[in-house]
């Protein structure tokens, strides 16, 4: 478990980089409430963007973004309520962006999905 665990921060750092690479303003990282976590939490111009990481070594469980089904999806609209409940943030519009990153041989194949549900 302390494999796949480090494989998940790898990732989510990866995926802070790709984001603020992109010119993305960071809010938040691995915010937790009762229902459950957001990844990551940032500013795309005037759009919040939650933002899902899904980082996989290989494709035995299918691809990264396969994993944000219609169910995640749902979970994440929810905690992005949540997460705004408890914040002091204007916005204009809210975003769920997924960023997959496979990590096998060589460098990392990261993925940014923009506006996925």
């Amino acid at each position: 478990m302390a494999q796949k665990d480090a494989l998940g921060r790898y990732g989510e750092e990866l995926a802070v980089r790709t984001l603020v690479a992109a010119g993305y303003q960071l809010l938040d990282r691995n915010w937790r409430c009762r229902q459950g976590e957001i990844d990551i939490v940032a500013f795309d111009g005037h759009t919040l963007v939650i933002c899902e990481v899904k980082t996989r070594s290989g494709l035995a469980f299918g691809s990264p973004a396969a994993a944000v089904d219609k169910r995640k999806l749902a979970r994440l609209h929810r905690l992005a309520a949540a997460w705004l409940a408890t914040h002091d943030v204007r916005c204009i519009e809210i975003r769920i962006d997924v960023i997959a990153i496979l990590c096998r041989r060589g460098a990392p194949q990261i993925e940014h999905l923009v506006g996925v549900g």
